[in-house]
């Protein structure tokens, strides 16, 4: 994952650390659903994002060159590279949000996480 800060801390009901987020134990499941909901945007997003910054010249000439090397590709890279830091910072708050609903770790939930991937 790309360097991105780390999400504040979260609180579901009496677990978690204070001075960040805190949800009841009720609306919880709703947060993360809609935290779910936004990465999947952001994963179409990022899919489109690829695809501006892997333009391809239509000519090797001065004017395709230029227009690419100078403007396309710098700004593609740069609008992937906004959109990676946007999803790991997603994706790391929700793998917060349910290591407090679980009440364990962050560690412990991504170990979750990955065992259930490698489960299908």
């Amino acid at each position: 994952m790309s360097d991105v800060p780390p999400p504040a801390p979260i609180m579901v009901g009496g677990y978690g650390s204070a001075g960040g987020y805190k949800f009841s134990e009720d609306e919880v499941d709703s947060v993360i659903k809609q935290w779910e909901d936004l990465l999947g945007n952001l994963n179409k997003d990022l899919r489109d994002a690829r695809f501006i910054a892997d333009v391809k010249r239509p000519a090797d000439e001065f004017a395709s060159n230029d227009f690419i090397d100078k403007g396309a590709n710098p700004s593609g890279q740069t609008l992937l590279d906004q959109h990676q830091r946007m999803v790991d910072y997603v994706t790391n708050f929700i793998t917060a949000l349910k290591a407090a609903k679980n009440k364990i770790t962050v560690a412990e939930q991504e170990a979750r996480d990955a065992a259930s991937k490698t489960k299908v």
